[in-house]
């Protein structure tokens, strides 16, 4: 059976590449990510895809255009998160679906199933969804089990490792309580002596 892996990230991509592969599925990957922002972070997530790909005898797609306004409009961003979250799975779901049976695959799954960060029953329905709409073929896989090994292998591998889910909404919930890159005067900050 032939499954086009649709890639979140290279971080999370070796453990379920792996298990695919040793399932005797003929696989290709896909990377459709216009919910990462910014343009920077996109870029950098797609340079580790490309680099986890370009030495290993697999098809490796890429939809290079970055997809900010793409996202805005398909996905509630006004919403609360699991809204957001859940057009977003969908967005990216069928899109990959469309790709599969463009490319004459039989089926398709995501690297999305392989974080326990991710609302798996949200993805699972996304992934049911953009299948009923194109006629292909949903692999339900979990994953999770590989999440340790997946990131392990990435950064053995000095793959690019990227902090948040995602979106701009992520990345604000991600780094809201942290001073990270946040100027605090002298005066405020706590001695370190």
């Amino acid at each position: 059976m032939k499954v086009l892996l649709h890639t979140c990230c290279a971080v999370c991509l070796a453990g379920p590449l792996e298990d695919l592969t040793a399932r005797g599925f003929e696989t290709a990957l896909f990377f459709y990510n216009p919910n990462v922002h910014p343009l920077l972070e996109f870029r950098k997530r797609l340079k580790a895809f490309k680099v986890f790909a370009e030495n290993r005898p697999i098809k490796a797609y890429a939809d290079e255009c970055y997809g900010l306004r793409a996202f805005l409009e398909e996905v509630d961003w006004r919403s609360v998160r699991q809204a957001r979250c859940e057009g977003c799975y969908r967005m990216r779901l069928l899109r990959t679906a469309q790709e599969a049976r463009l490319r004459g695959f039989d089926s398709f799954t995501t690297t999305l199933l392989v974080s326990p960060m991710q609302a798996r029953e949200s993805v699972l329905k996304a992934g049911r969804l953009a299948a009923e709409n194109s006629g292909g073929v949903f692999l339900e896989e979990d994953w999770r089990p590989l999440f340790d090994s997946s990131h392990e292998y990435a950064r053995r591998r000095s793959l690019y490792h990227q902090q948040y889910c995602g979106c701009v909404f992520s990345e604000e919930e991600r780094f809201a309580e942290t001073n990270k890159d946040k100027y605090i005067p002298v005066s405020e900050r706590k001695d370190e002596r």
